[in-house]
């Protein structure tokens, strides 16, 4: 299974994503968007591609609380917890993002917020903040991220632009 994975795109009525990433997620399987989306009609864009995921951000506004904060997703045998990684308790986006899913038994936690691309390894749990295609801050590159599952062996990895 391909996964393509967003966050912190922001994008205003009008906009739209970058060529080069709806390039990357032509053929995926799944898209997750984890947050801060900004304009609803990005999300209907997604669907068009692939079945899609998403949870709010703290930038997306009313015409997005349908979203949930938190989703766990399962794919095959991997399970993954969707966050933006900006609520709850912690002293960084990582630690929240961790911290959101204490209590349940994922695999795999994706979040956002920071813009800034993320993996790591914390235990057995594999974290990844795909950073942000559309809104780099002070990062060198746009980027999102793509994950591959096959069985119970999870490869994350950046797409850099």
């Amino acid at each position: 299974m391909r996964i393509a994975v967003l966050s912190d795109t922001h994008l205003r009525a009008g906009q739209t994503l970058p060529r080069w990433v709806w390039e990357q997620c032509d053929g995926v399987d799944l898209i997750i968007h984890a947050g801060d989306v900004v304009c609803p009609s990005l999300l209907s864009d997604l669907e068009q591609i692939a079945p899609l995921e998403a949870v709010q951000g703290n930038c997306d506004g009313w015409e997005l609380a349908r979203l949930p904060h938190n989703k766990i997703i399962t794919c095959g045998e991997i399970t993954i917890g969707v966050t933006h990684g900006v609520y709850g308790p912690g002293r960084s986006t990582p630690e929240r993002a961790m911290r959101t899913f204490d209590q349940d038994k994922v695999d795999l936690i994706i979040f956002g917020h920071s813009h800034i691309p993320y993996q790591e390894k914390q235990g057995r749990i594999l974290l990844f903040n795909p950073g942000s295609p559309t809104d780099k801050r002070r990062q060198p590159k746009y980027s999102m991220g793509m994950i591959c599952i096959e069985d119970k062996v999870i490869k994350a990895q950046h797409i850099y632009f």
